[in-house]
């Protein structure tokens, strides 16, 4: 089989699945974080540092890791790097304090690669026409990976204890781990010629010639490290006086992700009519109004429900479009330009990550919605200065 050789609909959805599977390791922790908080006895500020580790451990992986994509197979590096996360898996299931538990989800960060490189490697095997729709397709199971790792923490650490969170993860990273080898088309081929620096250092001239990954990458930033912190700072909200729920309520509060993978398809579609530079301000401007609900509607569980709804219809579009932007560009490229966007938008994960507890703690959930709508201000300006670029 040859590099061009074409993904089945099967194969396209099962790797979204294993996309899923890959993505929810780092998200276990979010309807649970107060749980594993009183768990090692350290305050909601301070447990802001194990998600927010994890966020720029995997920004610095993709920098020194994804690069390697443009040279070795997709697949050998993806079943790789799914061994480096079942590894770290292990290694917060079994940790008997924080420090450890943190250096494992730490590693666990810096080798969550796989989701990463599957769209680029989806990429060199579709029709350009269904570029938009594969890419979308992907990111829907990278959404229900998140959907499914909040909603059963949650429903499972309230049940059974936190510590069977990462049992279960353990064991479902191990069965992708198995199965990646046949899921995966071989036939790749491979670059010796690149060595591993200049490859890495390649990935800054590149963005510099390649000016608007930068403006997505800072766009998906912003995006990601506001729905980093809005669902932090969600599960001690809802956890904490005066509404007093337990972690399972947190979880089927997350339930509402299920509209995106209905969604984020057909935006998908719709942005390949349109243009993905138009349709990522259209979708920004409908987050921001969005947004701007979760403090008029936040006294009650039912309130946030609408904002929740309405971030969750058209968030991951924001994510599909800036993607859309430069996966069109040269196959030999894509992996680098890839690595540029998905460290940007880590860092800003991290930066939500501590940002979002820390505002917490100190101001409540009044001052983190004030940071939302900061936050998705200073997005929507960016996106409407990207509809300059092009179609």
């Amino acid at each position: 089989m040859n590099e061009t050789a074409r993904l089945t609909r099967a194969q396209e959805y099962w790797l979204a699945f294993a996309a899923a599977v890959v993505t929810a390791n780092a998200y276990y922790i979010h309807p649970i974080i107060g749980d594993v908080a009183a768990h090692f006895g350290v305050s909601e500020a301070r447990i802001g540092i194990v998600p927010a580790l994890n966020q720029l451990a995997l920004a610095v992986g993709i920098l020194l890791l994804l690069p390697l994509g443009d040279r070795y197979s997709n697949k050998r590096l993806t079943i790789l790097f799914a061994i480096g996360q079942t590894v770290s898996l292990a290694v917060m299931t079994l940790a008997g304090n924080l420090t450890v538990f943190t250096a494992g989800s730490t590693l666990l960060g810096f080798f969550t690669i796989a989701p990463y490189l599957l769209p680029a490697y989806a990429s060199k095997r579709v029709d350009p026409d269904r570029l938009g729709q594969v890419t979308a397709l992907l990111t829907a199971g990278v959404i229900l990976g998140i959907l499914v790792a909040r909603v059963g923490a949650g429903w499972i650490a309230e049940h059974y204890g936190w510590r069977l969170v990462y049992w279960i993860a353990t064991g479902l990273m191990l069965a992708v781990t198995l199965a990646l080898p046949s899921l995966m088309q071989s036939g790749e081929r491979e670059s010796n010629g690149a060595r591993y620096w200049p490859l890495v250092l390649s990935v800054f001239s590149l963005a510099r010639q390649h000016r608007e990954v930068v403006l997505s990458g800072a766009i998906q930033a912003l995006n990601f490290a506001q729905f980093i912190a809005l669902w932090l700072a969600l599960a001690l909200y809802l956890t904490a006086p005066p509404l007093d729920y337990g972690t399972d309520v947190v979880g089927y509060l997350a339930a509402i992700a299920a509209v995106s993978i209905l969604s984020t398809p057909r935006l998908g579609r719709w942005s390949d009519t349109v243009g993905p530079r138009k349709a990522r301000l259209v979708f920004a401007i409908v987050q921001l109004l969005g947004i701007s609900l979760f403090w008029p509607l936040g006294g009650s569980l039912w309130g946030l429900i609408v904002p929740l709804v309405i971030v969750n219809l058209v968030g991951p579009g924001i994510d599909v479009t800036g993607r859309m932007t430069f996966l069109s560009l040269q196959p030999d490229l894509r992996t680098r330009l890839t690595t540029a966007y998905i460290v940007m938008m880590f860092v800003g994960g991290g930066l939500g990550s501590i940002v979002g507890t820390a505002i917490y703690d100190a101001s409540g959930w009044g001052g983190v919605c004030a940071l939302l709508v900061a936050m998705s201000a200073t997005l929507t300006v960016l996106s409407w200065i990207g509809t300059r670029h092009g179609r």
